[in-house]
């Protein structure tokens, strides 16, 4: 509990009305995707840079921890007051300061939502192309915090490919820029690319300068259904090096298009066990071009059907299959542990065989679906957590998953981050002279331990 003092001087600072104690409000903002749950002491809704430097003085001298947070959408608990503390808002700082149609780039404030940036661009012929299924209430600071990703990483790649500059407080309350607004800069450290997916452990990102391209003409959206997992597979490396890059190649495995199909009878094939959703986007007579190419190329690979979408209306019946997975699944279990392996393309059925070995191992229903031009597989282990010993089980799955996914070459999150979900797992996947130095950094920037303690490094 903080002392009255401290939350009088919040107030002085934000405003009365944009500081709450009440717990209903504090409750608010004490959880994420995860259902981990932390009650903050205090929550604040700065509106400039200039009230969240001197937020982060006064804590760095009372020595208070201080959360930040955008919506609070993240799957690895990267925004919740472990301990208690203060939980710093930036959802009002949320303006569109500037769109460049000249030189190709927007000025952001942490709080714009993604997908309102991408329909404010789009206006005015431009495109943003990180896309998280978040888009829609997630906001660009957390965006760039996680380094988002998303089905057009494949083409376009995340976050980070697009974040040209920032204004970021550090924990101290000092203020910094970082990059600029020219593609090309090469004076002192890139600072930039290390505050892009610090998950708010070394500063508050208040400004954000972003790359923006051109609108591509056309999109048209496939759908190949296949007889294995491996066809499925063997097609997205076929079709690369068919010279041909898919803005989008989405996959949903066996148990995941059962699952849809079992609560929303879409008409899957009874024998289908695995599914791409293709997207490709640009000039129209060459992407007219490429969808019959794709045909021919993944004809022979197990295609039991393929559809191309007539208009943009038939593209979202193409897309229904897998915009139903999340509504589907609380249908299999309550509670679900969602992760985000990665492992190098082609053995993407290698990972999912092996997850389905130990789905049987643990008795529990895994659920895979993802980003199969780029390995990501979002793995959902459904689970209810009031059946005594179901939450033991996720996490030796967990475990096993990620040890399986490390040998194949991969990584533990292509898009979530660490946090405190991922942080007891750490030390699988990066050596003790990797955290030593990534501690380094932190202890330089941040001496007292006061932004965003105990996430990423294992306590």
């Amino acid at each position: 509990m903080l002392e009255k003092r401290i939350i009088l001087e919040l107030q002085k600072i934000a405003g009365k009305d944009n500081v709450a104690t009440e717990r209903q409000d504090l409750i608010c903002y004490s959880y994420d995707a995860t259902q981990m749950e932390f009650l903050p002491d205090v929550v604040v809704f700065p509106t400039c840079t200039d009230e969240i430097s001197r937020i982060l003085r006064l804590a760095n001298q009372e020595n208070i921890a201080v959360f930040p947070r955008g919506s609070g959408s993240g799957f690895s608990g990267g925004s919740l007051p472990k301990g208690g503390g203060i939980v710093l808002v930036t959802t009002r700082m949320n303006r569109i300061l500037r769109i460049d149609t000249d030189n190709l780039i927007a000025v952001v404030e942490p709080g714009v939502i993604t997908g309102d940036l991408q329909d404010a661009v789009e206006n005015e012929g431009l495109f943003y192309p990180p896309d998280p299924a978040s888009l829609r209430f997630s906001t660009l600071g957390g965006n760039v915090a996680e380094c988002a990703g998303g089905p057009r990483a494949v083409k376009y790649g995340v976050t980070k490919d697009f974040v040209l500059g920032l204004e970021v407080v550090l924990p101290t309350g000092d203020i910094i820029t970082t990059g600029g607004e020219t593609v090309k800069g090469v004076v002192g450290y890139d600072l930039t690319k290390l505050l892009c997916g610090s998950e708010g452990t070394l500063g508050i990102i208040t400004r954000i300068i972003l790359r923006l391209l051109p609108l591509p003409e056309t999109r048209k959206t496939m759908l190949a259904v296949f007889d294995s997992i491996d066809g499925a597979a063997a097609a997205v490396s076929t079709i690369i090096r068919g010279r041909i890059l898919p803005a989008t190649l989405e996959f949903m495995d066996h148990s995941s298009l059962q699952c849809v199909e079992k609560q929303f009878s879409l008409g899957i094939p009874a024998n289908a066990e695995a599914v791409l959703i293709i997207e490709l986007d640009g000039d129209k007579d060459l992407v007219e071009k490429q969808v019959v190419r794709i045909g021919e190329l993944i004809g022979p690979l197990g295609l039991i059907s393929f559809k191309a979408a007539a208009d943009a209306a038939e593209a979202e019946e193409l897309w229904k299959a897998r915009r139903l997975i999340s509504p589907a699944l609380k249908k299999v279990n309550p509670d679900k542990v969602n992760e985000d392996i990665v492992v190098p393309r082609s053995r993407v059925p290698e990972i999912i065989r092996k997850i389905e070995t130990i789905r049987d191992k643990y008795g529990i229903p895994i659920v895979n679906f993802g980003h199969a031009g780029d390995g990501n597989i979002h793995v959902n282990i459904m689970i209810d957590r009031s059946v005594p010993g179901q939450s033991e089980k996720a996490e030796g799955a967990v475990r096993e998953i990620f040890q399986a996914t490390l040998d194949m070459g991969g990584t533990m999150s292509g898009e979530h981050g660490v946090g405190l979900s991922k942080s007891p797992y750490i030390p699988l996947e990066l050596s003790r002279e990797q955290i030593a130095t990534m501690k380094a950094i932190k202890q330089a920037l941040d001496p007292k331990n006061i932004l965003n303690p105990g996430k990423i490094f294992p306590e």
